[in-house]
């Protein structure tokens, strides 16, 4: 059922800071709300990296609340802050950082093998030029459970594009359904960052985090794609022929990659079903360990059964499986694999850096006594939590732009709402989904997938605004709506 916030809870007796002026819970929420809002400032208007930005408010907000820097028992010690940072980095990325590193190698290799382009063949020879929109909704949501979103966007675009010109239909058509099901699984589905994140921070299995993410994000993105079904009959947009061009070289400069690293095409495509094994392996895996601990007593078949349902256990598993029938089988050398897994983690540092940044703030915020504060006044706002949660990652969200940053810092923010409430793991994990649903809100000009979508497919920023913007809040409010009736039950 729905619960509201925590009970009130008193603040810890710090007196430095703004307390000093502004005693008690008042001071408290000030703290908190100019954290906020240097927070927005630093991002929006000064365009600091999210990660010094997070890192820096984080210190201003527990010096602000009057967390001790001063030297202890006549000896330096590390202050309350410094502690806090450190504990609040390693929390949440001991827990993070090998999944969404597992994860980006196994997408790579999904990627370069030509995985993506024999799942979606398939499904656009199975569905028929008539349904070739819902196959490119199809290919996003499949393809999109171990890749990030913006890769998606790189390896699916040329066949968007050649969908679209084969029809001569508007590529809004094709490209919205596609770009849906990456949304979709970027969102609300491990071992995407968001998701991933927010596991950590309120300490959920994520094999109820996948289970609620299939249950929400699926009704989520056929809600996604009636709409763009809809729009892509009203607005029509011709197939970019410079980015038509633009795919073809990026084609061959991965050939030429690929031909550096000394991986040789295969002559047979990858088998449909070798794809499908690969990607379901560790969500089967880790969905078997969380209902064993359910249904099962404790034995040494459970144990097993957790032990490779373990995220860690089964993404390595499946990476391994994709490293010996996508590479080796296929006839690629160890120095490949090991050159295209290398080359993958090379964005991963600034998400796991942001990500780091936001438990930093959720442990500022708890150990300052901020969080507390903000849990007595949303009690008495008497808002369900899983409402707050999305607003708050709605407004966070289209303040700034980035939904990870939106995910990591609502979810700071919840935390203490949460802690002691007696929630059961599922229903934690649909206040997870409420805050993934709200951090996809309303993509506009501050956000980087935004201006992707735009010059990806050529569609002007007043139309990207009618179909994109308004597919991802469509997107957002079904994916929230579910999650909050199933709450209801849960």
């Amino acid at each position: 059922m729905f619960l509201a916030a925590a009970a009130p809870t008193a603040p810890p007796p710090h007196t430095g800071g703004l307390l000093a002026l502004i005693p008690g819970t008042a001071g408290l929420l000030t703290v908190a709300a100019l954290g906020i809002a240097l927070l927005l400032f630093l991002i929006i208007k000064v365009r600091l990296q999210p990660f010094v930005a997070l890192l820096g408010v984080s210190i201003v907000v527990g010096l602000g609340a009057g967390l001790s820097v001063t030297e202890l028992f006549g000896t330096v010690q590390k202050s309350d802050v410094v502690s806090m940072i450190e504990s609040g980095m390693g929390g949440i990325l001991g827990h993070v950082a090998i999944i969404i590193g597992l994860g980006t190698m196994l997408g790579a290799i999904l990627e370069v093998s030509g995985g993506a382009e024999v799942l979606s063949a398939r499904l656009l020879n199975l569905f028929g030029e008539k349904r070739a929109p819902l196959a490119m909704g199809l290919t996003g949501l499949i393809f999109g459970i171990p890749v990030f979103f913006d890769v998606g966007i790189f390896v699916l675009a040329p066949i968007v594009y050649a969908a679209a010109k084969r029809s001569g239909k508007s590529i809004i058509l094709y490209c919205m359904p596609l770009l849906a099901g990456l949304s979709m699984t970027h969102a609300f589905l491990p071992p995407h960052p968001g998701p991933v994140a927010a596991a950590g921070l309120f300490k959920v299995d994520l094999g109820w985090v996948i289970l609620m993410g299939i249950i929400c994000g699926i009704p989520a993105v056929l809600a996604a794609w009636g709409y763009a079904a809809w729009i892509g009959k009203r607005i029509f947009v011709e197939v970019p022929q410079d980015m038509v061009e633009a795919a073809e070289e990026a084609r061959a400069a991965v050939a030429a990659e690929q031909a550096a690293a000394g991986v040789k095409p295969h002559e047979k495509p990858v088998p449909l079903g070798t794809v499908l094994a690969i990607i379901g392996t560790p969500l089967v895996l880790i969905l078997l360990a969380t209902f064993s601990s359910i249904a099962l007593d404790p034995s040494t078949f459970r144990s097993v059964v957790e032990f490779f349902g373990n995220p860690f256990v089964a993404l390595t598993i499946a990476l391994l499986l994709s490293y010996y029938l996508l590479g080796i089988r296929r006839g690629w050398s160890r120095k490949s694999l090991e050159t295209v897994s290398t080359s993958s983690l090379k964005p991963v540092g600034n998400i796991l850096l942001v990500v780091g940044a936001g438990g930093i703030f959720g442990a500022v915020l708890k150990g300052s006594g901020v969080a507390g504060a903000l849990s007595d006044t949303f009690h008495n706002v008497g808002l369900p939590v899983i409402v707050l949660a999305w607003l708050l990652s709605v407004v966070l969200r289209v303040a700034q732009g980035s939904a990870t940053v939106a995910i990591v810092t609502t979810a700071g923010i919840v935390l203490p709402l949460v802690e002691g409430q007696g929630m059961s793991q599922p229903h934690l994990a649909l206040i997870i989904m409420a805050i993934s649903a709200g951090s996809i809100f309303a993509s506009h000009v501050n956000d980087g997938g935004f201006w992707m979508v735009s010059k990806y497919f050529g569609i002007s920023e007043r139309d990207t605004l009618k179909s994109w913007t308004v597919l991802e809040s469509v997107l957002s409010v079904a994916g929230f709506a579910v999650a909050a009736l199933v709450s209801l039950v849960v």
